[in-house]
């Protein structure tokens, strides 16, 4: 368990000129703990009009002659008023430490609560922490209970649609890993951003956590900004957020097309129910994802979770506080350096990964070696050449396999064939009318939820229907040292034993 951690502070600041020293000052407090190894607070001056920036300036003199231990700080200033939304996403740009969160240029908040969440950080395998006004704490001012009503409304229809149960989803104590953060897409503006942080973080199965925080809100005399037209656009932003998928920034990995297809969970199970029997009890798993198959298939005496995706890496690795026997790894398929070398494993799952590899010869060498004598090791490519397309290409998939073709590969990597089987005959057409007819780029969202409400009538029928498989599953055999040599088989024999494979 980690004891100290870092934390980048994001202060947007509009027309604050009689309160933002006194809460910048305030988090002098950070610096002196010691659970915080480094923190940059990062204020933005969102374009006011007012004697913010005079003030602004006065406290950076300050800082020359009581400058705060181990803080950090950067000032940002918009030409114009752009928005809390428009604020948070400059002050991201310079975020580089383990956590970010977001506080406000006013005195509702008392910093000595960041240090409540950061705690969390450190005892938990927590994504995000939430400052929560109505948890039970020391104190807290009493205002306005309409106040409390309109925010308890939102909090109701965030949770509805994210299926969380937050006491507070509009606080603006919102630490989150910054890693995490910087890799949601976050478009909303305003105080829309509010509920669309949390209702992404939700699609992206963050485990969120709440400490209760002190409270001292100001009245409309004092200051207090937000207000009745806010809280219509945060219900508009709930509606849109809570229709929308788009959860992962555009990178390398594909994360968001990828993530797309995990909205079907039952077409997950389907894939875990039929390659379940062939399983053991030492189990790699190269590509895991976000841990989707993972969770299907555990417990097992040792299962071994590994991606070349940080992302969802971080996310694996939080699931092992309670999974002991999970271990979780860097794994590239075609680097054999980068195998958990120090174990052998009696199963090698690997589903969807070596189409995406250039050298899936050398690949499927490198499971080969990471297996046992007897070992097994599952399989999953696409099915059909002709099937290639525009999502192919977009999925980085370097080919489409017949079954001959991936039979010959895996013998001439040392693999004995045990079965081959065909999957998901029903998807074929829906590939071809989209990556091949229409030239589409990604899946529509309704198309993926679709298939997940069609996939139990889908498996009962799949094998019976007259279509071409979309995918193959082949079950590979290490043979044994001194295993007897398969005898030759000849191309027409070899042919015909394809043909005739389920």
């Amino acid at each position: 368990m980690k004891s100290t951690t870092s934390l980048s502070v994001i202060v947007p600041a509009y027309n604050e000129q009689h309160l933002v020293a006194t809460s910048l000052d305030r988090l002098r407090v950070l610096g002196e703990s010691t659970l915080l190894e480094r923190v940059k607070v990062i204020v933005v001056n969102d374009g006011s009009t007012d004697g913010t920036a005079s003030s602004l300036e006065e406290f950076r003199h300050s800082l020359a002659e009581t400058p705060a231990r181990n803080i950090e700080w950067i000032f940002i200033r918009h030409t114009s008023n752009q928005g809390k939304a428009a604020a948070i996403h400059s002050g991201l740009e310079h975020a580089d430490t383990e956590l970010t969160v977001i506080h406000d240029a006013d005195l509702e908040y008392h910093p000595q609560d960041l240090l409540k969440m950061t705690r969390v950080f450190l005892q938990e395998p927590a994504d995000a922490v939430y400052g929560s006004r109505f948890l039970a704490s020391e104190y807290r001012r009493v205002l306005f209970f309409r106040h409390e009503i309109g925010n308890r409304l939102l909090t109701l229809m965030s949770n509805i649609v994210s299926d969380l149960n937050l006491t507070d989803m509009e606080t603006c104590y919102k630490m989150v890993r910054t890693d995490l953060l910087k890799s949601i897409p976050l478009v909303g503006k305003g105080f829309a951003i509010e509920p669309e942080i949390t209702i992404k973080l939700a699609k992206r199965a963050a485990r969120i956590f709440e400490v209760p925080i002190r409270y001292s809100g100001r009245t409309y005399q004092e200051g207090k900004k937000i207000g009745v037209k806010d809280g219509f656009r945060a219900m508009g932003a709930i509606i849109r957020f809570a229709c929308s998928d788009h959860v992962y920034a555009g990178d390398e990995y594909g994360s968001q097309i990828l993530g797309r297809l995990n909205r079907a969970p039952r077409f997950t199970q389907w894939m875990a129910d039929v390659i379940r029997p062939y399983i053991g009890q030492r189990v790699l798993e190269i590509g895991a994802g976000t841990g989707n198959l993972t969770m299907q298939l555990i417990p097992r005496k040792l299962y071994y979770a590994s991606d070349i995706n940080p992302h969802y890496l971080t996310y694996l690795e939080n699931l092992i506080p309670d999974h002991p026997y999970l271990r979780v790894g860097y794994t590239d398929g075609e680097k054999h350096d980068s195998y958990p070398l120090q174990e052998k494993f009696d199963t090698v799952i690997c589903l969807n990964v070596v189409e995406h590899l250039e050298n899936d010869s050398g690949a499927l060498r490198n499971i080969l070696d990471a297996l046992e004598e007897n070992g097994r090791a599952i399989v999953l490519v696409p099915c059909g050449p002709g099937l290639y397309g525009t999502l192919d290409k977009v999925l980085g998939h370097f080919r489409r396999y017949t079954k001959s073709q991936f039979t010959e590969l895996a013998a001439r990597a040392g693999f004995q064939l045990e079965e081959l089987l065909t999957f998901n005959r029903f998807g074929s057409p829906a590939w071809w009318l989209n990556g091949r007819l229409l030239r589409r780029k990604t899946f529509g969202l309704w198309q993926i939820k679709m298939l997940n409400v069609l996939t139990p009538m889908v498996r009962v029928i799949d094998r019976f229907l007259p279509l071409p498989p979309l995918s193959i599953i082949a079950i590979l055999r290490k043979p044994s040292v001194n295993a007897a040599p398969e005898p030759a088989r000849s191309p027409r024999t070899e042919a015909a034993l394809h043909e005739a494979a389920p």
